[in-house]
């Protein structure tokens, strides 16, 4: 199964880190964001990644073109070109990076994807966000439902909408504004979609987190997994300096060996 990940948004609220490089190359303990995401993946076996680029896609191309010779030490014959790598990589992954568009919205991007996840189910996520979600229990959960699309739910206050959801049935019955103080749970992304998704997605300017979505409730096709671990998205600078400390110490998203 393939792993979709959003890596083309502007991330203006990180705006110091972002006029850079794009949030998902934002680095976290040395590695970007997304690498981390990556890790989550690729520990539960799922190494075939598709990310949808956009703003400055062209960093993330180099990082993964060039990742091997970042990480590893080597002998370089300047004449004949020939490189002798003297240290193994350790991540045995298959990584599509696609130029989805500058000003494409996230559903616009997925479809520009659509030729590479026509054939069968796909996990897809955001390229801000960590977690120690148990994928394959994800995946199951979502097989199990016969829904579309299957969600994440995860509990975190503030700023985000809330879920309305049927527990009865493990569908999401609609989305709400919240309040400060509202414990309610939110869409923390970590999708698994079956094909059907595309037929929902308008055009380039069509977001996911919208009219998709919302047609799948009306449809009583999208279902949530409620994961009580930890998640934490990386929206502000604040954040990353959350996610930064928690590295420093014992991060609670590193479900992987070194």
């Amino acid at each position: 199964m393939k792993v979709v990940i959003f890596a083309g948004g502007y991330g203006t609220r990180l705006s110091e880190e972002t006029a850079i490089c794009p949030k998902p190359m934002v680095e976290i303990g040395g590695r970007p964001i997304i690498w981390h995401i990556m890790k989550t993946y690729a520990h539960y076996g799922f190494k075939d990644f598709v990310i949808l680029g956009g703003y400055k896609v062209n960093y993330i191309r180099n990082y993964f073109l060039n990742y091997r010779g970042n990480l590893t030490d080597y002998t370089i014959d300047l004449k004949t070109g020939s490189i002798d790598w003297l240290q193994s990589v350790n991540e045995d992954w298959k990584v599509t990076v696609l130029d989805t568009g500058e000003g494409a919205m996230t559903g616009g991007r997925l479809k520009k994807a659509m030729p590479l996840l026509a054939d069968g189910p796909f996990c897809l996520t955001y390229g801000d966000g960590v977690s120690d979600i148990n994928i394959p229990g994800l995946i199951d959960a979502h097989r199990a439902s016969g829904n579309w699309c299957t969600l994440t739910a995860v509990t975190q206050p503030g700023r985000f909408g809330a879920l309305r959801f049927d527990e009865g049935s493990n569908r999401v019955q609609g989305f709400r504004e919240k309040g400060e103080r509202d414990g309610g749970l939110i869409n923390g992304g970590y999708f698994v979609c079956e094909p059907e998704v595309f037929e929902l997605i308008d055009d380039s300017q069509t977001t996911w987190e919208n009219e998709p979505l919302e047609r799948m409730v009306k449809l009583g096709k999208l279902g949530y997994y409620h994961h009580s671990g930890y998640w934490q998205c990386m929206d502000s600078l604040r954040d990353k300096r959350v996610l930064e400390a928690a590295w420093e110490s014992s991060p609670p998203w590193k479900v992987w060996s070194d």
